[in-house]
């Protein structure tokens, strides 16, 4: 694969690529319609519990920058495939396990591999395709399906569960992980950045960086079973910044450093990863409590709440192609912020719902609207991400990304669902019913989601740059020299 003209089998390549990210991310939801029969299989406590879904969540959200970096330096091809052997190794633990500690170890190591693999993946896409057409639609088609995977996550775990067992949702990725292992050899050959002898990986960057985040997402994710003044909160919040702070005064001394400061000089890439944060916070919170709602006040099954989210799933796959379609002559910013904007608005039709709402009258109209304007923000958020990446970066750059929006949807969780439950406390308090009570606080998560959303897509609107054609890469031909 060089960078000098375009790779005739790139598309092959990126479909493959599209499938395993599709895979990956589909492990991070596709547990929690079966988390009460892995709850009862294995006995977990319902503190315990949430380790299934946090374990995966503190792994990849804390790993992602390390693994990166790894990537660029050690090369893509080494690290997709070293990801991908990782997870299909867990994925069977966790199939197997016959006890709490095995399935939590599984779930750590399927985050592990995900901070190891999908910036890899993502890297190898962006020097496949250096045409800014080609780059947007290809980056449309990966988002695309790294979409539905965390959403038709619930559709199959529904499937899964009430046809099989529980243990399927991870036994179903070990053959996909087996072609990936064959293929890509087949298509793919190596790159990597060009180091100069006596180089150095940042060590210590590496260490406080990962061990920051780590200890962020750990006490974001505690702040839903603890109050945000608690030491099980505030220790980790605290230790983790402190890391973060050191993690830069590292970064700007060392020779190569792991997340070079000039990374963010690009304003319309920190401003996709700063709102990155408000999307995933957002998404991830919606799909979290319309479940809960659906179950707990509708009363539907595993299968029929799966079965309720299809129509999510198309509406993203439309919107993707309709954000692929236009970001072309619109412009990126233009389509971010419009699905931005829009997306608020389906979280704000959601919020309408009660305790006597129907699905096709409650639930879908704001479901069409938030799929169809979150899926075409995806494209050109992707794009966005990449605006201005060398070939040296590529992977960093996705790994950024990614980051921020494990963050993002850790920090939802850990905002709104405690939110969620303190709202509908008072509303008891005051002599609402519980149904009602409860109702009333997922309306109140969807419109503070809604009101991320729309900020998000205000700063967008504002300070993105025109988003032109990708500038000449000045590292290209030198990695094209070194291979």
């Amino acid at each position: 694969m060089t960078t000098g003209a375009a790779d005739p089998r790139r598309w092959w390549v990126l479909a493959l690529l599209s499938g395993l990210a599709f895979m990956i991310l589909l492990d991070m939801t596709v547990v929690n319609v079966a988390l009460p029969l892995i709850q009862d299989g294995l006995g977990f406590s319902d503190s315990g519990l949430t380790w299934v879904v946090n374990g995966y969540v503190l792994a990849a959200g804390g790993l992602l920058l390390l693994g990166g970096r790894l990537a660029d330096v050690f090369g893509r091809r080494r690290l997709l495939l070293i990801g991908v052997v990782i997870f299909a190794v867990s994925s069977i633990v966790c199939g197997a396990a016959a006890t709490q500690g095995m399935m939590i170890v599984g779930r750590f190591a399927q985050g592990t591999a995900e901070a190891i693999s999908a910036p890899a993946s993502l890297g190898l896409i962006a020097l496949l395709f250096t045409d800014p057409k080609e780059r947007t639609k290809a980056l449309g088609i990966w988002g695309g399906l790294v979409a539905l995977g965390g959403t038709l996550g619930y559709v199959i775990s529904g499937v899964l569960t009430d046809l099989t067992t529980w243990r399927w949702i991870f036994f179903i990725n070990v053959p996909i992980a087996v072609a990936v292992l064959l293929i890509v050899p087949r298509l793919v050959t190596e790159s990597r950045m060009v180091r100069e002898k006596g180089d150095r990986l940042d060590v210590a960057g590496a260490a406080t960086s990962t061990a920051g985040l780590v200890a962020i997402v750990y006490g974001l994710l505690q702040a839903a079973e603890h109050s945000w003044g608690s030491a099980s909160v505030l220790v980790p919040l605290l230790a983790g910044a402190g890391l973060l702070v050191a993690m830069i005064v590292i970064e700007r001394r060392a020779k190569n450093p792991l997340i070079p400061l000039s990374f963010f000089a690009n304003r319309t890439r920190s401003v996709i990863n700063v709102t990155s944060l408000f999307f995933m916070a957002a998404f991830i919170s919606y799909t979290f409590l319309l479940t809960l709602f659906e179950q707990h006040i509708l009363g539907y099954s595993p299968l029929q709440t799966g079965l309720a989210y299809l129509p999510l799933g198309f509406a993203i796959g439309a919107g993707i192609g309709l954000g692929t379609a236009l970001a072309p002559s619109l412009g990126v910013r233009t389509v971010a912020a419009a699905g931005f904007i829009g997306a608020g608005a389906g979280l704000l039709l959601t919020s309408m719902v009660g305790v006597d709402s129907t699905y096709f009258g409650g639930i879908l109209p704001g479901m069409i609207v938030f799929g169809l304007f979150a899926g075409a923000t995806m494209p050109a958020a992707t794009n966005a991400a990449l605006h201005g990446v060398t070939t040296q970066d590529s992977s960093l750059a996705s790994g950024v990304q990614t980051t921020m929006q494990q963050v993002g949807g850790a920090l939802g969780l850990a905002v709104l669902v405690p939110l969620t439950i303190r709202y509908a406390m008072a509303e008891i308090y005051n002599g609402v019913s519980p149904e009602a009570a409860v109702t009333s606080g997922y309306a109140m998560a969807f419109r503070v989601g809604a009101a991320l959303m729309v900020l998000g897509g205000v700063l967008i609107a504002v300070l993105f740059e025109r988003v032109g054609p990708e500038p000449r890469d000045p590292t290209a031909e030198i990695v094209a020299a070194a291979r």
